[in-house]
């Protein structure tokens, strides 16, 4: 590991500072992301400059009926907070997705949303990546690609993707399903950025994932009210029962009467660069009737454009029949659930 230099600022003002004159310094909160990138050589910063304590750790109600989550609040807090359980079951249920009760004891919510890609190729500093650096090409392309993305990755003229990562956070994607809104503050003052655009995709540099600015520190997410959240729910399907990643999920709520959906939220994970607004597929469902088939139709929208790759170590196209799988009995489970 490179030796590095531990900064315990003040205030989250000194924290910003120090970062913003400093390229090679990087924030640090709970370090179950960090510290790895650190071991593997694929991050080298080198200042840590330690945020612990200087983001807000409380979950607090909004006048408006929403919640604004502190940046420190840690995931295993938040997933028990009672307001998080009654009025948005589906992001309980996504932080209890996540990891180990151990990580989700350190783990903060700012950190969640930043999370880097568990691509092996990524992590692997022997192998080229576009992500870690930019122009090198990426090994997944031809490799094993059964955790990577198979919507949203762009490509270049002669039609290859300059990346196939996709975003490991089960937090996040809830979070989009309900338009959180991301609260930042940096070296030239505070803003709110929409999580619906908060994410980048590839394009042409991989190596930013999201907005950010440099200096930039998360200092905590509002949940805005939001009635159909109270009846929804998250999905995941990995490989084994726990502490895995997804291969695919699913964020969904939905409101039908009479029979027919009048609205619906639906995000994906484990399938894009970012977590995944399946904008398409609400269109598809709202104003639908509440049936298998209205709900198959709606992941064959959102999943028209699907690029998965298949590869001679082993491919991803599997993702699709999967996901529209789960979407479809996600929906179903909520729709009977409310009858």
């Amino acid at each position: 590991m490179r030796p590095f230099t531990h900064l315990r600022p003040d205030t989250a003002g000194d924290a910003v500072a120090t970062v913003a004159a400093d390229p090679d310094a990087v924030f640090l909160a709970g370090g179950t992301n960090l510290v790895d990138h650190l071991k593997l050589g694929v991050a080298t910063p080198g200042t840590l400059v330690d945020v612990t304590g200087l983001t807000s750790t409380a979950v607090e109600d909004l006048p408006d009926g929403g919640l604004r989550v502190g940046a420190g609040v840690r995931n295993s807090d938040l997933a028990g907070d009672p307001r998080v359980r009654r009025a948005y079951p589906a992001l309980a249920a996504a932080l209890l997705a996540g990891a180990s009760g151990q990580l989700r004891n350190m783990a903060t919510t700012g950190g969640n949303l930043l999370q880097r890609t568990r691509c092996a190729y990524f992590q692997d500093v022997t192998t080229p990546c576009n992500k870690r650096v930019p122009g090198q090409g990426c090994a997944a392309r031809d490799g094993w690609t059964r955790y990577h993305a198979i919507l949203g990755a762009a490509q270049d003229s002669a039609g290859l993707q300059h990346c196939v990562a996709a975003h490991p956070s089960d937090m996040a994607v809830p979070m989009l399903a309900f338009d959180a809104v991301v609260r930042l503050t940096g070296p030239d003052g505070d803003r709110a950025v929409p999580i619906t655009e908060f994410y980048r995709l590839p394009g042409d540099d991989p190596s930013r994932d999201t907005v950010l600015r440099r200096g930039e520190l998360i200092t905590a997410v509002d949940l805005p009210p939001s009635p159909i959240a109270a009846r929804s729910t998250y999905r995941k399907v990995r490989d084994r029962a726990s502490y895995a990643f997804a291969l695919v999920s699913v964020a969904a709520a939905v409101a039908v009467e009479d029979g027919t959906v009048t609205d619906a939220r639906v995000a994906f994970g484990g399938v894009a660069h970012g977590p995944w607004r399946a904008t398409r597929a609400e269109d598809v469902l709202r104003g639908a009737p509440a049936t298998d088939d209205t709900y198959r139709a709606a992941a064959d929208a959102e999943l028209a454009d699907a690029a998965p790759l298949d590869t001679d170590v082993g491919g991803n196209a599997f993702k699709v029949p999967l996901l529209r799988g789960t979407l479809t009995s996600t929906l179903r489970t909520l729709v009977e659930g409310a009858a």
